[in-house]
């Protein structure tokens, strides 16, 4: 999965609050999908519960248990810092290479849970 047009439509309203939340919210959502995860479990808990490095259902098991925190740190770190707070709050974010990156970011993240799902579900 990729980030939708949508969410570059609004980055090029300059509207990036908006389009960083998307973003992220599309990484919260197809992990949650794709870990066959409750609706409930959200956000940091849910990335900890998803990338669990001893039994999260898309954890690496072939790789080192430090690589697996690590990733599961990666994706709890990216909800944690890119879409809780504009979930909670208004978040002044104007400056569009910022917000491109973090969209980059969230691209990355779901090309991430596409690999790891093709390896679980081949």
């Amino acid at each position: 999965m990729s980030i939708r047009e949508d969410v570059w439509a609004l980055y090029h309203r300059g509207k990036y609050d908006t389009a960083v939340f998307e973003a992220m919210k599309a990484v919260e959502v197809t992990v949650r999908n794709a870990a066959a995860m409750p609706a409930s479990l959200l956000g940091v808990k849910l990335m900890r519960a998803a990338f669990a490095p001893e039994n999260g259902p898309l954890s690496d098991m072939k790789v080192d248990s430090g690589e697996r925190v690590a990733r599961m740190e990666l994706f709890a770190g990216a909800i944690g810092s890119y879409k809780n707070p504009q979930s909670h709050r208004k978040v002044a974010l104007d400056d569009p290479d910022e917000a491109a990156e973090i969209i980059m970011l969230a691209n990355h993240l779901l090309r991430i849970v596409d690999a790891m799902t093709k390896k679980i579900y081949p």
